[in-house]
């Protein structure tokens, strides 16, 4: 059977407990995730989280998206000695989602971080994170946007010189914002090329890698051009 031409990308799956949608444990993932993959030229693949799995997917796949959700990454991963009373972990997906990025990493495929992708991305690649904005940020900005997720909560201001400002061609972006975690420490070798007004790191790149790019907000929504283009300049890394 012959591939098509056009790249498979992974796109990282949340994972709940029985009750709601199934009796039983299930998946979830919402659609613009794979329709924005898609319209960006691209096939996506979603990846259910089985650790045994993930040498075939990575000599499957041309990219990986890992994908943000209700969870936190363990602070114990980050060589943090407290748990905040809000963070909420989910080991089997982070299992899964260290692993799968760590080999594609490894292997030099495209990585793209959103959200709680991007705070896995730096966490792996051996940064730290805030586990709580209010409680670490004086004055911070409603990261947890009480308007529509399809809709702009906040600007965010691009690097000069940084891939993403060369892929969005602009100083200044408005994005959405679901989250109360964010990077603190920048890791080793990554650099920030985003931030909040309120000093938040937003958005961070690793130029050692062939696309390695984490965005704190959801680019899959599209409410910017400047989205579309990360997503397109993705799908084009990823082209075998």
């Amino acid at each position: 059977m012959t591939r098509s031409p056009s790249p498979l990308i992974g796109i990282t799956l949340d994972s709940e407990e029985p009750g709601g949608y199934s009796k039983f444990p299930w998946y979830a993932l919402r659609q613009n995730y794979c329709s924005a993959v898609t319209a960006s030229g691209g096939v996506p693949l979603v990846l259910p989280h089985e650790p045994d799995a993930v040498p075939a997917y990575l000599d499957l796949l041309d990219g990986l998206v890992v994908t943000g959700g209700n969870f936190d990454v363990d602070p114990a991963l980050f060589g943090a000695n407290e748990k905040h009373d809000t963070v909420k972990v989910k080991a089997a997906r982070t299992e899964f989602e260290w692993a799968i990025t760590r080999g594609m990493l490894e292997r030099n495929k495209p990585v793209l971080g959103i959200c709680g992708g991007q705070q896995l991305l730096n966490v792996v690649l051996g940064g730290t994170l805030i586990q709580h904005i209010p409680d670490a940020v004086q004055d911070a900005l409603a990261h947890e946007q009480p308007n529509p997720r399809d809709e702009p909560g906040h600007p965010v201001q691009i690097t000069g010189g940084s891939l993403l400002h060369r892929i969005v061609g602009a100083a200044e972006l408005p994005v959405n914002s679901a989250h109360h975690q964010a990077v603190e420490t920048v890791a080793p070798g990554a650099v920030c090329d985003a931030v909040a007004p309120d000093g938040v790191i937003e958005g961070i790149e690793h130029p050692g890698y062939r696309f390695c790019i984490g965005v704190q907000w959801h680019p899959e929504f599209f409410i910017s051009e400047g989205d579309r283009k990360l997503f397109a300049a993705f799908i084009q890394a990823c082209q075998r």
